[in-house]
């Protein structure tokens, strides 16, 4: 207990000297101001990055590219090398995957009981990529626009068009299950929300994009902005990866269950003529 309260204490007086430093050093210079800053993370009209040479694209573009392809290393590998090494007594990282796979095949089996499979499969890997492209801004990985500014590479949902791409690719699946379940009664079923796409993809790329403009306007309005960005930034992230990749498997899998229930078979009442 000792230590762990020494530790607490100098923790706490690294960052009170920090944030002294950052008030007397006074506030360096900025090449842009906030008002551009923000206007290019939503647009990308300006820091735009040159794909292979061959065309100039968003910065979230090359992030998403960046992290499906380490998504999908990283399932070869586990498929490959790990899962035939599972155990009777889990290990810790065969505990945790086995946890993240029950939980969102148990979120399938409740809202979907009839047809749980794809969507369940469908979620997790969702989820996955929700999850880790919101922490993949905390890398800091950096590139060169077309103009030869350095530029940090954003979250891919905070991106519009990665957005409304996840959210259109979500009321498609939902929809194959609609159709999937009751044939054109499904579509029916699932044309009813309309809306259902917008408010998904506007959803995700509002709360990720709300995180990245506070932690722009910290770095303009705080002196020398090297101690409060990062807890900010790193709270803000870890906040909205946890809950938008909640969100999203959640609706995804209610209103899959909603348009995939079997329809009621009309049944023929007898009666009895006295």
């Amino acid at each position: 207990m000792k230590h762990r309260k020494r530790g607490l204490v100098l923790w706490a007086a690294a960052v009170l000297v920090l944030l002294a430093g950052a008030l007397l050093a006074g506030s360096p210079g900025r090449s842009e101001n906030v008002q551009e800053a923000m206007r290019d993370a939503v647009l990308h009209s300006v820091n735009r990055i040159s794909l292979f040479g061959l065309k100039e694209v968003n910065p979230g573009m090359i992030s998403a590219f960046l992290v499906t392809g380490a998504l999908l290393l990283a399932a070869a590998v586990v498929r490959l090398f790990v899962i035939p090494r599972f155990q009777y007594m889990p290990g810790r990282f065969q505990m945790v995957l086995e946890q993240a796979v029950g939980m969102f095949d148990g979120m399938a089996r409740n809202s979907s009981p009839h047809r749980f499979r794809f969507v369940g499969a469908y979620i997790f890997a969702a989820g996955a990529f929700i999850f880790v492209g919101t922490l993949f801004e905390l890398l800091g990985l950096q590139a060169v626009t077309v103009h030869g500014h350095p530029i940090t590479l954003p979250a891919p949902l905070s991106d519009v068009n990665a957005a409304i791409a996840m959210g259109t690719l979500s009321y498609l699946v939902i929809l194959s299950g609609g159709v999937a379940a009751n044939g054109m009664k499904g579509v029916g079923r699932t044309l009813k929300e309309f809306s259902l796409p917008i408010s998904m993809s506007f959803r995700l790329f509002g709360a990720l994009l709300s995180g990245l403009l506070v932690t722009e306007l910290v770095y303009y309005y705080v002196n020398l902005s090297f101690v409060l960005p990062v807890v900010v930034g790193v709270l803000f992230t870890l906040l909205h990866a946890l809950i938008q990749t909640y969100v999203l498997t959640m609706l995804v899998s209610m209103y899959y269950g909603e348009v995939s229930e079997p329809a009621p078979k009309n049944k023929k009442i007898h009666t009895v003529q006295k």
